[in-house]
């Protein structure tokens, strides 16, 4: 069996995973290893790390499958498409399970809050950090309560969190940053927290509905047992893809900013 990091980005895709009539990355994947002669359908043993969200990205997504000797990243991604790219594998023990065997996830939010103050996001992040029933920040009926590590930082007008947990219940990560950017911009007191992280129901108006999806990506797996090696070709191609997409949608962002300012410029438009 072996383990494959994989790195995608969300924004082509409905999730990872596989849905009847619209593109994911597990069919990317699984249509890949058909492509390859290696299995029709799904693989003996297969198992993914997480099933992100659609328009969530990642750079350490997990799978694990049975596979011949001869697949590796590099030749994995001949049948991937660009967006997808695997860049490192390891070999796993029989009976390995990508989903079961992770001893923690780890995600990076990355918050557009110029306007939020540092201070207030990381004392209501605090009191977040530690075993509580996440009952509130998820859809999620049952099985929420999770044990919740996590850091917030500044860069520019970015509140950028990194966030790490045994396991995250549905929309968890986007919830978390939505209260905590609530109460650091003032449209929300430090108290509703600890209302939040109550045994009673937080519904309606006064519920945490969740942060966008696409700022948000998959950044580590943690499996104890298992040794990575980088592949530095896949490696590489998958730099060279993503560079580009950085590229594109730094520009992409740029002509955007120009047509705004000349239509507030030439018509008096002011943003709220």
């Amino acid at each position: 069996m072996r383990a494959f990091r994989v790195a995608y980005d969300g924004q082509p895709f409905h999730g990872f995973q596989r849905q009847p009539d619209v593109p994911t990355v597990e069919d990317a994947i699984l249509d890949a290893v058909a492509a390859l002669g290696v299995t029709e359908g799904t693989p003996e043993g297969y198992a993914a790390a997480g099933r992100t969200d659609a328009g969530v990205s990642a750079v350490a997504q997990t799978v694990a499958f049975e596979c011949p000797d001869w697949l590796m990243p590099a030749a994995l991604n001949s049948e991937l498409p660009a967006s997808v790219r695997a860049w490192a594998s390891a070999d796993a023990p029989a009976g390995f399970h990508a989903t079961h065997h992770a001893e923690s996830r780890a995600y990076v939010y990355h918050c557009y809050a110029p306007e939020a103050d540092l201070s207030r996001a990381e004392e209501a992040l605090s009191q977040l950090r530690g075993e509580h029933d996440f009952h509130n920040l998820t859809p999620d009926d049952e099985n929420t309560v999770r044990d919740l590590r996590g850091e917030v930082r500044r860069e520019g007008d970015y509140l950028i969190f990194r966030l790490r947990a045994g396991g995250f219940v549905r929309e968890m990560v986007r919830r978390v940053v939505s209260l905590v950017r609530a109460v650091a911009t003032g449209d929300a007191e430090l108290a509703k927290v600890e209302r939040v992280l109550g045994p009673e129901r937080v519904e309606g108006p006064e519920g945490v509905p969740p942060a966008p999806a696409y700022p948000l990506v998959l950044v580590d797996a943690v499996y104890p047992t298992l040794e990575f090696s980088v592949d530095k070709e896949a490696a590489a191609s998958a730099r060279e893809v993503f560079e580009g997409l950085r590229e594109r949608r730094a520009t992409g962002a740029r002509v955007a900013r120009e047509v705004s300012e000349r239509v507030e410029s030439s018509y008096g438009v002011e943003s709220s």
